[in-house]
């Protein structure tokens, strides 16, 4: 039987302020995917898959999840930050621009845990997550994209994130409960 390749599940940009142009758009549509993904990381997390967190550093520049969501929080992100708050034993990583490889530690991170399979949540769908799935795929890594686990301030500029993800970078773009465990 040939084995699965491992994965682990990033987790961008959730830990978010939404003080920004669009930014209360984006929280709705970030309020309605962060249930899916909590769910597909308490799945992933019982088959022993790495949990990984990639969040813009807002100005603290520190991979302590607790300030940053501390500073974060507001009405706009109280839910979600609740919903997706990151675990002591979940990894956590800041970044200085959209992608989660560009200037982090993450591509170092995942050759250390021998993942090979992606699975990129989070937002915004058509900037983070998309130059994110476009760095793995550069490097080599397979990527799965749960389409009901990505957000974007506008629905249609998400809906051609996700097809140039499936058509350039060959993600596999499923719904969460479909996502199969290694």
């Amino acid at each position: 039987m040939e084995s699965q390749p491992k994965q682990a599940l990033l987790i961008i940009d959730m830990i978010n302020d939404f003080q920004f142009e669009h930014g209360p758009i984006l929280a709705k549509r970030t309020n309605d995917i962060s249930l899916r993904i909590s769910s597909l990381k308490k799945k992933l997390k019982r088959n022993g898959s790495p949990i990984i967190y990639v969040n813009d550093h807002y100005e603290l520049w520190q991979a302590d999840f607790q300030r940053i969501a501390k500073k974060c929080r507001n009405t706009l992100s109280e839910k979600i930050i609740h919903t997706i708050y990151p675990e002591d034993d979940e990894y956590f990583l800041i970044k200085p621009k959209h992608s989660a490889f560009y200037g982090t530690a993450l591509n170092t991170l995942l050759y250390s845990l021998n993942i090979e399979r992606l699975i990129i949540t989070g937002i915004a769908g058509n900037i983070c997550v998309l130059f994110t799935a476009n760095d793995a795929y550069m490097r080599g890594f397979e990527i799965t994209i749960p389409s009901d686990c990505i957000a974007s301030n506008d629905e249609e500029d998400n809906q051609f994130a996700l097809k140039m993800m499936k058509n350039t970078l060959k993600a596999s773009v499923i719904k969460s409960e479909n996502i199969k465990l290694n």
